[in-house]
Order: structure tokens, then sequence, then C-alpha cells
């Protein structure tokens, strides 16, 4: 055995040694960000002491890039995500010929309007989608390509700088650049090459700005890629190769960074395979956005870090559960999807009336699947619960602290007597709690249990 497979094995024998022991505790090994489904290519946004997380999306059956929208996630603090589902497609571009390609993207907010920065692979070019809120809905200002150069023309980020300059850069293998107006959908002047593409660069820039030093993150070293960087005096360069911010290893394989600060502290983002290795040893192109808090030495240089730390980032805020939590906000989950649905008055194909709502829940719920949401905030304590599920089969939800065998504060008995398929409000009383707890939603029941759409406590003191 050659020194580098030594190396791996060791370290592959210490992550599983490190997974058993979060295992054994009931504390998920927490690495990837989402679990209901495969994302990729994350760029975060901080607006409004909200993070939202913006990815790429691949399809549970894909075999290589099966990518058609992309999703939105939101955070406020760092360990529970909430899903907003798709923000925008593929289908945005009328001027795109096809219906597979929908890569790594950036969204950036000026004077108000988000702006969202999507590449067309196969040359076809870098759109871009305008909304007035990070929510979207996107539009398309421009009916074309933004920016048509290449062949590579892929992985757009941008950064505005402290003069109020706005710059985009792309490209694989090479570096690219331009000056965007201050509209956002045009630019002035000639696209440049980057001429000191900085070592082991790959694809996936993102650039940023810290204390008068410019920052270029990227997919460094192939393959597998792990995250490099270079720094700058300036926006155009020269770049200065830096090193590793998350090293290059068999778990990693691809990559794409995302870099910001958010109360305090710093993040670097990315992607692996690792919900998908937990399956199957098998390779396909189904990604897993990670996060871990990234650190700078006094010089502005980045501590470098093997690979994702299994326990996260620290919690930097508590969950309020006296306000309408979405099913869909978990730091970890096992077993289940999430899914999007329209409900229409009479809700019937051939005939439907109009529209009632828009609803993201919790799906595909069977016995012994959970949800973890973590730091939830029990203040002085509740009287009741409520949820609204959608029974199919029936069955229970225990609410339990601390651990998934822990103490049972409410069990709701989800029933199909007189429910079956409708969107109800179910109760039940809770167990004296208070302060700061994990929480776990632990399912229990035969079949398929019922769809979830969302949770809240009752306080002990009326509201008036």
């Amino acid at each position: 055995m050659n020194s580098t497979c030594r190396r791996f094995l060791i370290f592959a024998l210490l992550v599983a040694a490190a997974n058993g022991m979060f295992a054994q505790n009931n504390i998920p090994p927490q690495r990837t960000v989402i679990q209901t489904k495969y994302t990729a290519d994350p760029a975060p946004l901080v607006y409004n002491d909200t993070v939202f997380l913006y990815t790429s999306h691949d399809e549970d059956d894909a075999m290589g890039f099966e990518m058609h929208d992309w999703l939105l996630y939101t955070s406020t603090d760092m360990v529970n995500w909430t899903e907003h589902g798709v923000v925008a497609s593929l289908k945005n571009f009328d001027w795109v010929p096809y219906d597979n390609g929908a890569w790594a993207v950036q969204c950036v907010e000026r004077n108000g309007k988000f702006y969202l920065y999507c590449p067309m692979p196969g040359g076809v070019g870098i759109g871009v989608l305008v909304a007035d809120s990070p929510y979207g809905p996107f539009k398309d200002p421009i009916g074309k390509p933004l920016v048509k150069n290449s062949n590579h023309d892929i992985d757009p980020t941008v950064l505005i700088d402290d003069d109020g300059q706005a710059y985009m850069y792309w490209g694989n293998p090479k570096l690219y650049y331009v000056k965007l107006n201050e509209d956002m959908i045009s630019y002035s002047g000639e696209i440049m090459q980057d001429p000191t593409t900085p070592k082991n660069y790959q694809e996936g820039p993102w650039v940023w700005k810290r204390k008068g030093l410019y920052y270029l993150a990227y997919a460094s070293t192939c393959c597998p890629e792990g995250i490099g960087y270079a720094m700058s005096t300036s926006p155009f360069g020269a770049w200065e190769y830096k090193g590793m911010i998350v090293d290059a290893s068999e778990l990693t394989r691809g990559n794409h960074p995302g870099i910001i600060e958010y109360k305090g502290k710093s993040y670097c983002f990315g992607h692996s395979y690792d919900l998908l290795k937990q399956i199957t040893s098998k390779f396909y192109e189904r990604r897993s956005v990670d996060m871990d808090e990234m650190e700078y030495h006094p010089d502005g240089s980045i501590v470098n870090r093997r690979y994702w730390s299994v326990e996260g980032p620290t919690q930097v805020g508590n969950v309020n559960p006296f306000k309408r939590v979405e099913a869909e906000t978990m730091a970890w989950s096992e077993g289940i999807k999430t899914h999007f649905e329209t409900q229409w008055e009479g809700d019937f194909t051939w005939a439907r009336g109009k529209k009632i709502a828009d609803r993201l829940f919790v799906t595909s719920i069977n016995h012994g699947d959970y949800i973890l949401v973590q730091g939830v905030d029990f203040q002085n304590g509740a009287k009741s619960l409520e949820v609204s599920a959608a029974s199919i089969y029936g069955g229970q939800i225990e609410f339990r602290i601390g651990k998934m065998d822990g103490p049972v504060i409410a069990t709701v008995d989800v029933n199909t007597s007189r429910h079956m398929g409708l969107w109800k409000t179910f109760s039940a009383p809770v167990e004296k709690v208070s302060g700061v707890h994990d929480l776990y939603l632990v399912f229990k029941g035969e079949k398929e249990l019922f769809h979830l759409d969302w949770w809240m406590l009752k306080s002990l003191v009326s509201q008036f």
C-alpha cells in the first residue's frame, strides 16, 4: 500500500470512528446542511439579519448532472435551515435551448433589488434574473445573455466594491472578469482574461473583500477538488495563491465555495457526496452542501481545515416555538422528503376553482423517521402544541427533548377517522419544560403516515 492510500485509509477510519461516536450518543453526523434533497454549488447571501442560501439541485435519480432549477434555504442561527423550494429555473430564460444545465448561481442585492446570475453551459452564456425580494419571483430583464464569451462561461460570482463599482468573475479553466454597470444587468468595457490565474484554479470562483484585501476562493486541484484561495490588493489581481481552505481529498471530488460573515463569525460553504455515501458506495452526481466556521490568521490569511467537521458550526441564535415553525425547518432529519403543491378550490384537475394556497411541506414520513430542530427556546413553558398535518394512514408525532429517546413532552395523534387527505390542525397538551433544548419530532405508526406542514407551541400566558 503506497503512502497516499495509507493516509486516506487512516483518515477514512478516523471519520468512521467519529461518526460512530456521535451515533452512540444519539447525535447525528451533522455535516451536510440539507438532507431532504441533493444540493450543490452553495451561494450564501446575508440580508436583513438572515442568511439566504441559494443552491443548485441534483435530482434524486441523477446519474450524471441532472439539474433543472435552483433552490432557496434560509437560516438565522446557522444550524437550522428552512426550505423555500424552487426560487428560479431554466424556464425563466426563453432563450435557453435546453432544460438541463442549471449550474452554479450567485445572488447579490443592490438598491433594494436582487440579482441572480445564472450560467448556461455549452457556450450559451451567463444570464441574469431580477426580483424585488430575495424570495423572488425572479424575472429575466434583458431576454438574452448578459455575457456570451466562450464555452467556459460558468460559475459567475459578483463583488460590489467599496466605491460602488461591481465586478463579475467566472470561468473554467481560465478566470475572466468584467465591470458591471450600476444597473447590474449590463457591463462596460471589454471582457478580460486574468493573466495571473492563481495556482490550482479549476472553477467556481467566489470573490469578497475584507479589511482592504481582496480574496478569491475557488475549486482547487482536480480531481478531487478542495477549496483553495488567493489574495490581492486589487480587484483585478495579481492573485497570490495562499493555500487551501478545505483540503482536497477523495471525500470531496468536486467543490464550489461560498464565503460570508454573519453575526461576527465567518463561514465557508462547499459541497460533498457525504449524503449519497450514506446509502451507496456507487458514484452519482448527487451532491450535498456543507458548511463550517472559517477563521483568519492575524495577517489575513485563512486557517486550513482538513475537511468539514462532524459537529458543524456553533449555533448563533435560538428557535422561537411560539411562532409558527415550518416543518421544513430543521438541523437534521432522517427518512423524510419535502414537496411543493398548489392547493385549488375543489382540487380537481379538470374543474379547479380559485387558488387557495401554495404549500411546501414534509412528506414521505414513515415509522422511525425524525426531524431535529436545535436550540428551541421553551422560555417559561407551554400549555399545548398544535401541528398542521394531512393524514394518509395516520400515526403519532412524539416531541422529545435532548435526544431521540429523550423525555416525551407531547404526543400528537394524527388520525385518519374523519380527516384522511385533508389539512387539519391537531393538538396535544405539553408537559412542563422550560429553557433551551434540542427538539426531536419522532414519527410513529405503520406505512406512510401523513404530511406535515407546520407546528407551534401555545404559551402558558394568554396573549391579548
